[in-house]
């Protein structure tokens, strides 16, 4: 069995009240209570697993369910998107890459800032961020929402650059649609995000 992404979404403040080694717990005791015995999927509202009770309602997990948690996949559409970039109109490709950058696309540090430090919620360590898989504070959030609000309705475009860079070769997406569902959950994510001026964490 392959590698998951776990997606949350997070007060900052309350998370960053946690010390750096408790936070990850913190966002899988609170969404799945012991004494819920896994039974937290029940909730699930448009892919959102909320936690019960308002007072412990700070962050909430995201289950993609209209494409794959499978944490290679969203690896394979990040490498199609590196390979895609030469070939698409510059107005789509710069709003693309704020939205992807350090989501689904290894931007680096100089494109996305949030790669080098999340405020206080998973610092860097020396090589990397040691068991997560990516961190974006509520400001870049809020960046790649606002790009996703200028990009989403004109993934269209992609179509050419993805049949040439991807179809046919290993480790990207093979399937148009598929592609761009995936595209979408994580428009509506950071949508949901940047509304209530929190932050993204994915952990494996």
């Amino acid at each position: 069995m392959g590698l998951d992404l776990t997606l949350f979404t997070a007060d900052w403040a309350r998370l960053r009240a946690f010390p750096v080694g408790e936070q990850a717990d913190a966002l899988g005791d609170a969404v799945r209570p012991p004494a819920e015995d896994g039974l937290g999927w029940q909730r699930l509202v448009d892919g959102w697993n909320w936690p019960p009770g308002p007072e412990s309602a700070w962050c909430a997990e995201y289950c993609f369910f209209g494409t794959t948690g499978s944490a290679r996949f969203h690896s394979d559409a990040g490498r199609g998107w590196a390979d895609m970039r030469p070939l698409v109109d510059p107005s789509v490709r710069e709003d693309l890459d704020v939205f992807l950058g350090g989501l689904l696309w290894g931007a680096d540090e100089a494109r996305d800032p949030a790669l080098g430090g999340g405020d206080g919620v998973f610092p860097p360590v020396p090589g990397g961020r040691s068991g997560v898989l990516l961190v974006s504070p509520p400001g870049a959030v809020a960046e790649r929402a606002a790009a996703w609000g200028r990009v989403g309705s004109r993934l269209e475009a992609l179509r050419g650059a993805f049949a040439a860079e991807c179809v046919g070769w290993a480790c990207r997406p093979q399937v148009f649609e598929e592609f761009t569902a995936l595209l979408g959950e994580w428009g509506d994510v950071t949508g949901e995000a940047a509304r209530r001026g929190w932050g993204l964490v994915g952990l494996p």
